[in-house]
């Protein structure tokens, strides 16, 4: 059964939950089939509605029920769309938090205090990837307030990506340093791809913090009309 991402955003808004691990399925949560190196998510749909999911999202051939399959291009992809929905449904600000070193510890710091005065939510441990950001979004309840979201990457575009799916209001880089530095290839690429945070925003008009005795990410803000 082939549907778009406005039918699977209703589906998930009956029970708000998802899952891409059969061993944590919830009954009438949609389990996405995720790939990795060293596994393939399609081969469990079949136990993840034995366990209770009311949806099972593939992008392979399965023998499942396909009254309850929704086969799409990309099982990932799909998980990304049904966040940047999900999140447009929300009216909470969304603050985003990426830099090399300190994202962790700014994210616990600045969730508390908000969270002494608005209905705050905050990324769990350290989902900040390309599946931790979506599987973040969707646990928002509705009725926050104020989202503090971590964005981590160790390439470039990878932010860039995750301020897509996201689409923050606010956002913060901690610093540039030489962590993932082996991923980046140079300290001049960490700063290009934090730097994507911030082109995001400018983009779209929103706006940004930062440090201002941090001479690259100075450099980054000066591009905002009034950092």
């Amino acid at each position: 059964m082939v549907h778009d991402s406005k039918f699977l955003l209703q589906q998930f808004l009956k029970s708000h939950k998802v899952s891409t691990d059969t061993r944590k399925i919830e009954a009438g949560s949609i389990f996405f089939a995720l790939k990795g190196g060293n596994f393939n998510g399609n081969l469990f749909a079949q136990e993840a509605l034995d366990k209770g999911a009311a949806w099972v999202v593939v992008d392979e051939k399965t023998n499942t029920d396909t009254g309850k399959t929704i086969q799409v291009l990309d099982a990932l992809v799909a998980l990304q769309n049904l966040a940047t929905a999900y999140r447009r449904t929300l009216k909470a600000p969304i603050i985003a938090i990426t830099g090399s070193n300190g994202k962790t510890t700014t994210k616990e710091l600045l969730s508390k205090v908000l969270g002494a005065k608005f209905n705050t939510f905050a990324t769990q441990g350290n989902l900040n990837n390309h599946i931790g950001v979506p599987l973040t979004l969707l646990s928002v309840p509705p009725d926050t307030e104020m989202v503090v979201l971590e964005l981590g990457a160790n390439h470039l575009h990878e932010i860039e990506l995750l301020a897509r799916i996201s689409e923050p209001d606010f956002g913060l880089i901690t610093n540039v340093g030489l962590d993932h530095l082996e991923g980046y290839g140079s300290l001049e690429n960490v700063a290009k791809g934090h730097s994507e945070l911030f082109y995001f925003l400018l983009k779209h008009n929103k706006n940004i913090f930062y440090k201002k005795d941090d001479e690259q990410v100075a450099r980054m803000a000066t591009r905002f009309p009034n950092p």
